[in-house]
């Protein structure tokens, strides 16, 4: 075994809400009288793993800052209560099962970009309560994901881990944190480097049974 535990990302990597999230994030904006924001999954593939004031920049980009953030704010409150309200069948195949295999041998973890109640979210509407250890997003610590790994690693004294998530941000994240990067490269980004390349979630047993994790 070569890592202790392994940390997560969500989008792109646990599962795909982009079409969730853009009817959620569209629902506050239509009743706020601002349907010329409207977005769609295809407009935030590129933007999914960024911190929500970077997304607030490429969405509202002629709105004053406070204004800009403030009205991020609702329209993720709207998307998380639109998500609770959904049956959110949207995991990748082999989730479950693939994390309930790791978690036999491994601490399991979740570190996303996302806004606080996401995790739990995910969490929930995928079955994966009882394999989670842990997890930390923006929304707690308000920083970049490459320090939030750190505040968690630090939490939960994790002697070493892997991050596995889909993009550029996630593998320069890790490289931050000084631990390996697992590349799902299923999910909705290309990368320079990575430990691990995974073409489906179910290629962690595969890993973790030849021992590479």
């Amino acid at each position: 075994m070569r890592y202790e535990s392994l940390i997560l990302d969500i989008d792109g990597t646990l599962w795909d809400s982009r079409a969730l999230v853009a009817q959620g994030y569209n629902l506050q904006l239509e009743k706020e009288g601002l349907s010329r924001y409207f977005v769609d999954a295809e407009q935030l593939k590129p933007l999914f793993g960024k911190v929500m004031t970077e997304i607030a920049d490429h969405i509202f980009p002629d709105l004053p800052e406070p204004e800009r953030y403030a009205l991020m704010e609702r329209c993720m409150e709207r998307e998380n209560r639109f998500l609770h309200e959904n049956e959110c069948a949207i995991g990748y195949p082999g989730v479950a099962e693939a994390l309930s295999c790791l978690a036999k041998n491994h601490r399991l973890f979740i570190v996303s970009n996302s806004q606080r109640g996401y995790p739990e979210l995910c969490i929930g509407k995928l079955g994966l309560k009882p394999y989670i250890t842990g997890h930390l997003c923006f929304g707690d610590t308000g920083t970049d994901k490459g320090t939030t790994i750190r505040i968690l690693m630090e939490k939960y004294a994790i002697s070493s881990a892997a991050y596995v998530g889909d993009t550029e941000g996630d593998r320069q994240a890790a490289e931050k944190a000084g631990i390996d990067f697992l590349w799902a490269a299923y999910g909705f980004g290309k990368v320079t480097s990575y430990t691990e390349k995974l073409d489906s979630p179910m290629d962690l047993i595969k890993l973790n049974k030849e021992g590479r994790l």
